[in-house]
């Protein structure tokens, strides 16, 4: 990966200039591109405005900034303070952020997301567990991974046991969500989310304890980004945690989404463990974002997004680096992926509604029938209806509705004994497949 271009100085551009010229750069109506917060290595290849070189812009770009960026409290490994702006790009993301993630969202219908809580949660939970998984090297295929979580079946190799352990933590966090963190609370994160995994079992769980952790490209192991000392690791976190659990009255202010967006960006900049910082980084972020209220995260996932677009995440971290510890890059990047989150749900709660209507026009005069069923069997019913061949399991309905044993499994014998489900055993356990032509049996059943 080519490391972008760190921009003039400052101080170099200003002693370049002859007298009166710089008033003469700020005739100029609104330096900044609008809409965009570039980089230098961007806007170098830009025209820039009529009268100016590309030097000149950029420093009417950065004298422009200079008057929004605020300093936050921590600092990179010279101990120079990171900072951050809020350029109305920044601004407009977090009103739709504001809006959509933190208020009521509702399928087509009307119908609340609340009504099938477990069933979405399950969905979002998998996805982000595999993709942030995938990110970092898992190679299993979704199908398969997929598969191992809805059955509850134990892991049985490294990118599998990957994938599990992130599962285990993404679920753990929603019992964290109304707690302070502390350091011992993300040394015990990483444990989880890293069990099983390591080169060295020590690692899991604790801070590294050497210099020899670097972030390289993986194609030419070209150094991208070298930590600071593990000497001063646990002060660090220290300080990671009280900014992680100030409250909204702490000065500075720093918006909720911000500032899980800024514990995702210092994880991966300090880089603690040995191994697994970006999966732990992003389950930080997801902890802040459900403290601070925005309970939709739950439902989510960013990592598809990072996956498929890995090099712009890296090159969100290298922006800041280069530009005088500048985290808006950063955070402009993730809220964008946030947003493309929200859109992709609401997608997916349109399609599934689709689907579900489309089932249900097959089952409108079963009227009598529907009555004797629960909402966990007309939900399989209408999954069935859309899947044939489909294969059913008491632990997987059980894990899908969030309920126990012995309900998932009354479920599926009472479709059973209706004739919709047929049982087989497979191993040491029953399987159940739906009859053939569901939907005409629905009706024959209504009708006796």
């Amino acid at each position: 990966m080519k490391i972008p271009m760190s921009p003039p100085t400052v101080e170099r551009l200003l002693a370049q200039l002859v007298p009166n010229e710089l008033a003469k750069i700020f005739q100029h109506s609104n330096p900044l591109p609008v809409g965009k917060y570039l980089h230098w290595d961007d806007l170098r290849h830009r025209p820039p405005p009529e009268g100016l070189s590309s030097e000149k812009w950029w420093l009417a770009v950065s004298l422009a900034r200079g008057s929004i960026l605020q300093p936050l409290p921590f600092t990179d490994k010279e101990g120079n303070p990171f900072r951050l702006a809020t350029p109305e790009p920044l601004l407009v993301h977090l009103h739709h952020i504001d809006r959509d993630a933190a208020g009521q969202i509702k399928t087509p219908t009307s119908s609340s997301i609340h009504e099938n809580r477990e069933r979405y949660l399950l969905h979002s939970l998998i996805e982000e567990s595999i993709t942030s998984s995938q990110l970092e090297g898992a190679s299993t295929t979704r199908k398969v991974a997929e598969a191992m979580l809805r059955d509850r079946r134990q892991p049985r190799d490294r990118s599998e046991t990957m994938i599990f352990n992130n599962y285990q933590a993404m679920e753990q966090l929603r019992h964290l969500k109304d707690e302070k963190i502390t350091p011992e609370h993300i040394l015990e994160l990483h444990r989880v989310i890293t069990q099983d995994t390591l080169d060295n079992p020590a690692d899991a769980g604790r801070l590294r304890d050497s210099d020899d952790v670097n972030v390289v490209d993986n194609r030419d192991g070209k150094l991208l980004h070298q930590p600071p000392n593990f000497k001063e690791l646990p002060e660090r976190l220290e300080k990671l945690c009280a900014f992680a659990n100030a409250d909204a009255d702490s000065s500075p202010f720093v918006h909720p989404v911000v500032r899980a967006i800024l514990l995702h960006f210092m994880i991966g900049y300090d880089h603690p463990f040995a191994d697994g910082n970006g999966r732990t980084a992003r389950a930080l972020f997801y902890w802040s974002m459900a403290r601070s209220g925005y309970w939709l995260m739950e439902f989510l996932s960013i990592s598809q997004f990072l996956r498929s677009a890995p090099r712009q995440y890296v090159q969100a971290y290298l922006h800041t680096e280069t530009d005088r510890n500048d985290t808006t890059y950063f955070v402009l990047y993730q809220l964008d992926i946030i947003r493309r989150s929200i859109a992709t749900l609401h997608e997916y709660l349109g399609r599934k509604f689709a689907e579900q209507k489309e089932a249900e026009s097959l089952l409108i005069k079963t009227g009598q029938l529907r009555a004797q069923l629960n909402h966990r069997q007309l939900a399989l019913l209408t999954h069935a209806l859309k899947h044939p061949g489909e294969v059913y399991r008491v632990a997987k309905h059980q894990a899908v509705h969030n309920v126990v044993y012995q309900t998932a499994r009354a479920d599926l014998l009472g479709l059973e004994e209706l004739g919709l489900l047929v049982k087989l055993k497979q191993g040491n356990a029953f399987v159940f497949y739906t009859t053939d032509n569901l939907a005409e049996r629905f009706l024959s059943l209504d009708q006796a």
